[in-house]
């Protein structure tokens, strides 16, 4: 079974993957950056019929972007290691698992809300999304 948390352990932990989160967006956001320098050098290429490219300068644009590439990845990987599930790097939205009457449930958070105030089944996603009740109350584990 993965990891499961409880709403006062998904809410403390926030500020920790929220800053992940920034992180991933940042080298994501980089990433795109530079493909869009790189296809525009393309196309200026492939307009005049050639020219000179100064390849040390294309070579470190590429490095730059492989970089900010694998920043991303590597931090959205560290998220997951907590036991974190990006939904969707573009929206920002994490998934806490919680474990509510003998299944898995998840605390929904969209970067920019204050705290943990949504949850959702596995199969409903986030357009399922219910604020929490009752129900979520609890922060102490059972077990």
């Amino acid at each position: 079974m993965s990891k499961t948390f409880t709403l006062g352990e998904a809410q403390t932990l926030l500020p920790v993957v929220e800053a992940l989160l920034r992180k991933a967006r940042e080298g994501q956001a980089r990433a795109a950056e530079f493909e869009y320098e790189m296809q525009q050098l393309s196309h200026r290429i492939f307009l005049s019929g050639g020219m000179h490219v100064d390849v040390s300068v294309a070579a470190r644009r590429r490095a730059e972007r492989d970089k900010a590439v694998q920043l991303a990845k590597d931090t959205v990987a560290e998220i997951d290691s907590i036991g974190v599930q990006v939904k969707d790097l573009e929206e920002g939205l994490l998934d806490f698992p919680y474990l509510m009457d003998g299944r898995t449930v998840l605390l929904c958070w969209k970067l920019g809300e204050p705290a943990i105030t949504h949850w959702h089944t596995e199969e409903e996603g986030f357009e399922g999304r219910k604020p929490l009740d009752s129900r979520f109350g609890k922060t102490e584990r059972l077990n």
